[in-house]
């Protein structure tokens, strides 16, 4: 890759804890390194008995178990998170899960300013960002800010294990996404392209072997190491087409979050190729791959993730609003994003042709 003389990197205060076990030998100890004494534990519905046995070994650092997370984070939800916060008088967040646990956590954090720590169970990397997301009306809104980022974060690969296949491979690829973009974000760095280059890499090699054995612990540690990686490198670029797609195909449609990232990645990469042959040649070298764009629709078809939007649930009359949505909106993107553009990337994805 050419090396990149003119570049800002801001490096983000987060501890973290990797290693098996880790969520309920090591959250406790982080929970008392931040000096907190009454934490909140929010977790979604299918994530609760990890979520309680989180909330059992804080002991009496523990002010209660909200386990009430979506997806997307409705407004209501973080209204009512942030309710039970005060009236438990928490003094901190412990967020256990995936990116919907993670989300509401960073939603109670940016509403009164609490430290968040991130227990994940999947391979979201929202735990490594100051990105929150909340969605009102049909429509998705997102932003930075320092106070969602988590103050610590405890990686334990044991949680993983119970993560059926498909949603690890699609949770995986949804990390792949947050690394290609920023290969070719206008604040990448050169540090942020090793990362995201070895984060692919990582994932890539981890998700075919868990397809095969689930409960392979060593994939499943590379995978969220791949994971963290790619996380960093979101929490430190911008974002661009990618993931503009999915948040008004995710907020405003409905679908599924990593699902949706999973189908529309090759295309979006595809119609950005062109303009970024640096971040080509790397995915290339991680994916050990010619065609980048193909080989991840490969790779999904070939571990049975969904391929098209119509899977998903979209309906082909949905596509003209959702390119005007897309399209209508200023974002840092490699190639110029045009409403005509968007369309011929979301008729691609909505059909789950190979790019």
């Amino acid at each position: 890759m050419t090396f990149m003389g003119d570049f800002t990197y801001e490096s983000r205060p987060v501890r973290v804890v990797f290693r098996p076990g880790a969520a309920v030998t090591a959250t406790p100890a982080e929970v008392e390194h931040l000096g907190l004494r009454r934490v909140l534990v929010v977790c979604g519905s299918r994530g609760e008995a990890v979520a309680r046995a989180v909330a059992d070994a804080l002991g009496d650092s523990c002010a209660g178990l909200h386990a009430e997370a979506r997806m997307h984070v409705p407004v209501e939800d973080a209204d009512r998170a942030v309710a039970v916060a005060q009236e438990a008088g928490a003094d901190g967040v412990v967020a256990v899960g995936g990116g919907s646990s993670i989300g509401l956590g960073k939603a109670i954090a940016l509403r009164t300013g609490l430290p968040l720590i991130a227990v994940p169970s999947t391979y979201s990397g929202s735990e490594m960002t100051p990105v929150w997301g909340l969605t009102e009306g049909g429509a998705k809104r997102t932003g930075r800010d320092p106070k969602v980022q988590p103050r610590s974060v405890v990686y334990d690969p044991e949680l993983t294990l119970s993560l059926p296949v498909p949603h690890t491979v699609t949770s995986g690829v949804n990390a792949l996404a947050h690394a290609v973009e920023a290969l070719y974000a206008p604040d990448t760095s050169p540090l942020i392209a090793l990362m995201a280059e070895d984060g692919v890499r990582a994932t890539a090699e981890a998700l075919p072997l868990l397809a095969v054995d689930p409960e392979d612990l060593e994939a499943r540690s590379r995978a969220l190491y791949g994971a963290w990686l790619c996380g960093a490198c979101l929490g430190a670029t911008t974002m661009g087409l990618h993931h503009k797609l999915c948040h008004v195909l995710g907020g405003t449609f409905g679908l599924p979050h990593a699902e949706t990232h999973t189908v529309v990645l090759p295309h979006a990469l595809a119609y950005n190729a062109p303009a970024a042959p640096d971040a080509l040649t790397a995915l290339g070298r991680a994916l050990e791959a010619d065609d980048a764009p193909g080989a991840l629709w490969d790779l999904a078809g070939r571990l049975g993730a969904p391929r098209s939007l119509a899977e998903l649930g979209l309906r082909e009359t949905d596509l003209a609003q959702a390119a005007v949505q897309v399209a209508g909106q200023p974002y840092a993107n490699p190639r110029p994003v045009t409403a005509e553009g968007v369309r011929e990337v979301l008729q691609a994805a909505y059909e789950g042709r190979r790019p």
